[in-house]
């Protein structure tokens, strides 16, 4: 059982000193953030091609199953901007069918991830790749909206970023003034409102002020309604139709959003971890949130992750178990039951404000900003390369090529700094040289002295040692005490070594080989070539063994 204790979901843990006071504050968390998740997931849906209840579903079905399930002790689940271009572009070539499957798949997935300790390696992701792909996003969100909110005139708005930007600028001449105004005035109090009020979220007032106007002026603006057939109830249970073929075609959109639902929902995990002092599950995490868009894709939802903007909120309202996410999702349910229908005369052009504003604060373009002025140019590479990638292809080749850049950007910075340095006899040291090296070891004329800085491994062993010009040498001492790894180039570079130095009448002796490279040589039988008496643990005993050689 204890071997299974990493997966185990949080909620197991907090329930054992679970107080009433607790239950409260967790139950009054819970209703806020249904409140801020209300606008969000329709908003959020209608952006993803889908009818605006199944954002509903999403928050509900996905947001109680990732609480109950979850590794997090404060993460709230639910549909997020980072998947309305993801779903947008799946809808758009394999329908809604091709979502389904691809969400159950993404579900499943994150559970294989989470039960091999994927969890632990979303760490290894760089900064550059998640700014770049998250800007990218926001970009792609805001370019979504320009129909909407303008009241353009037009046809379906097309998936791919340029052949949005044509196609705006080919109807842009029909532009609603009417719409455009009810669009600003729910931006200015989503911008201005939380100076107001800090606990209602300036999302919920845009709705009310602006439906208000619309429906009491009887404007001609479009509204949900005009646009989409509002079901209400409970979610439908829904079996996806899976074929071999659909499913292979599928895989990859499938790792796509499972990926980015990792990436988002650790991430979240992260800020809400320093924002109580908490520590996360991250396996038992991915566990729930697979289980959560498994269970979302049954029941007619979209793909779900953590929330951060909403995992923060419940953090600041006094949430502190599993609970409250459990409450949110309830109260949703309830909201979707009896309130749904006056979600019909919600204006289009709110929403894509709505929208606009989640982009703007999703962006993190300030912190990109930054890296561009003070990061090196190795990392402004990927970062700006991930970000063209996101916004004019998709999220899959942004973070493919992202990580490949970045490793082979590593490898070079390793090779870099790995390098060999030759032992100097204090005879060919000047006198004013000679003062300065006060700690020189003493080292007999017949030995050379080499110490290798770094690892030794493929990108960084051309050229390691350059001896052929000594002469009359019998002995070489490899001083590894700054080797930390080694692959299997850098013990083939060694293994070159010790046949020139046999072929030159010379003992190769090893000093301080640390943990790892002693593992790759031992495994690949080097030390019987060379000789166990010939690693010694330090230079001092290395300098005696060689004098005595």
């Amino acid at each position: 059982m204890n071997s299974l204790k990493y997966l185990q979901p949080k909620l197991f843990s907090v329930l054992k000193n679970y107080s009433t006071q607790q239950f409260c504050k967790d139950v009054v968390s819970g209703l806020i953030v249904a409140i801020i998740a209300l606008p969000l997931s329709i908003a959020l849906a209608i952006a993803s091609g889908v009818n605006p209840e199944q954002g509903l579903y999403t928050g509900i079905v996905a947001g109680f199953f990732i609480s109950l399930l979850g590794g997090s002790r404060v993460q709230i689940g639910g549909p997020t901007a980072a998947f309305v271009v993801i779903i947008y572009g799946i809808i758009q070539e394999y329908g809604t069918n091709g979502l389904i499957i691809s969400t159950f798949l993404a579900g499943a997935i994150m559970i294989l991830m989470g039960i091999f300790h994927f969890g632990d390696l979303i760490k290894f992701i760089p900064q550059t790749i998640t700014v770049g792909f998250t800007l990218g996003i926001a970009v792609g969100i805001f370019a979504g909206q320009i129909k909407d909110f303008f009241g353009l005139s037009m046809g379906s708005v097309p998936s791919e970023f340029h052949e949005k930007i044509l196609a705006y600028a080919a109807n842009f001449h029909t532009l609603d003034w009417l719409t455009l105004g009810i669009g600003l005035l729910a931006l200015l109090i989503q911008i201005f409102w939380p100076k107001v009020s800090q606990k209602i979220p300036g999302s919920l007032i845009a709705i009310i002020v602006t439906t208000a106007i619309v429906t009491l002026g009887n404007l001609p603006v479009k509204t949900i309604g005009d646009l989409y057939e509002i079901k209400t109830g409970l979610p439908p249970f829904t079996v996806p139709h899976l074929s071999l073929s659909l499913v292979q075609k599928l895989l990859s959109p499938a790792f796509t959003i499972a990926i980015l639902a990792s990436i988002e929902s650790l991430l979240s995990c992260v800020v809400s971890d320093g924002m109580i002092g908490g520590h996360t599950r991250s396996n038992a995490e991915l566990v729930g949130q697979g289980v959560g868009n498994i269970m979302s894709s049954l029941f007619g939802g979209i793909p779900a992750t953590g929330a951060i903007a909403r995992t923060a909120a419940n953090v600041k309202n006094g949430g502190r178990t599993p609970i409250a996410g459990m409450v949110h999702a309830i109260t949703l349910l309830l909201i979707l039951v009896f309130l749904m229908p006056y979600a019909s005369m919600i204006p289009m052009t709110t929403l894509a404000a709505i929208l606009i504003m989640v982009a703007y604060n999703m962006s993190g373009y300030r912190t990109f900003y930054n890296m561009i002025r003070k990061a090196p140019k190795s990392d402004i590479a990927v970062l700006v390369t991930t970000f063209l990638l996101t916004v004019f292809f998709d999220l899959v080749i942004a973070i493919e090529v992202g990580m490949v850049l970045a490793a082979f950007l590593f490898l070079k910075r390793m090779s870099d700094v790995a390098e060999v340095h030759q032992w100097i006899y204090k005879e060919d040291l000047q006198d004013d040289e000679l003062s300065e090296h006060t700690d020189l070891k003493v080292v007999p004329k017949h030995v050379m002295v080499y110490e290798i800085f770094g690892p030794m491994f493929f990108g960084a062993v051309s050229d390691y040692l350059n001896f052929s010009n000594e002469k009359g040498k019998r002995v070489l001492i490899l001083r590894m005490r700054n080797v930390p790894a080694m692959d299997i180039t850098g013990l083939t570079a060694l293994n070159n070594t010790l046949q020139i130095c046999q072929k030159r009448g010379i003992t190769l002796v090893l000093s301080h080989v640390n943990e790892q490279p002693l593992h790759v040589m031992e495994k690949a039988g080097f030390i019987e070539k060379i000789g166990k008496e010939n690693l010694l643990p330090n230079i001092d005993e290395a300098l005696s063994y060689a004098e005595k050689l």
